[in-house]
């Protein structure tokens, strides 16, 4: 069992991290230079709405499959190493940024779209952009945590 749930716990954070890699590194700045901006507001709406329910699945699959793997194989967070706990805290913090974006930010961009306020839109965008940059940035940490800091820690 503790390979199943390793692998849903590694698929989910690659779903999470390599969504917001390429919405943040590939997608962002050639819609930035390409598209005028009440398509490129719609165009990002329409694409958090896709995926954001990944991530909130993601996220249900990194808590259960995180703490089934400290309580039943390791037997508690008494037994895990500094990295489990450094990953542990770094993802709430990703989990509280996300859930920040999803119900402030988000819902802004989309109600701006709806009634074509696109000053209003570009700002919520442009607090989206700020906040999956720095969700972008603990991700890649945690991912180098979770690779390296059982021999690095």
């Amino acid at each position: 069992m503790m390979g199943y749930a390793l692998l849903l716990h590694l698929l989910a954070a690659t779903i999470w991290v390599g969504g917001m890699f390429f919405a943040y590194m590939a997608l962002r700045p050639v819609a930035a230079s390409q598209l005028d901006p009440p398509v490129r507001l719609a165009l990002w709406a329409g694409v958090f709405s896709k995926f954001f329910p990944w991530v909130f699945a993601a996220i249900a699959t990194l808590l259960v499959t995180g703490y089934w793997m400290v309580f039943s194989f390791y037997g508690g967070f008494d037994a895990v190493g500094l990295h489990v706990h450094i990953m542990l805290w770094s993802g709430y913090a990703m989990m509280a940024i996300f859930l920040h974006v999803f119900f402030a930010p988000f819902r802004r961009l989309k109600r701006a779209v709806a009634s074509t306020d696109w000053p209003a839109g570009g700002r919520a965008l442009a607090q989206i952009r700020v906040l999956i940059g720095v969700n972008l940035l603990i991700g890649l940490l945690v991912l180098s945590v979770a690779s390296g800091g059982r021999y690095l820690l």
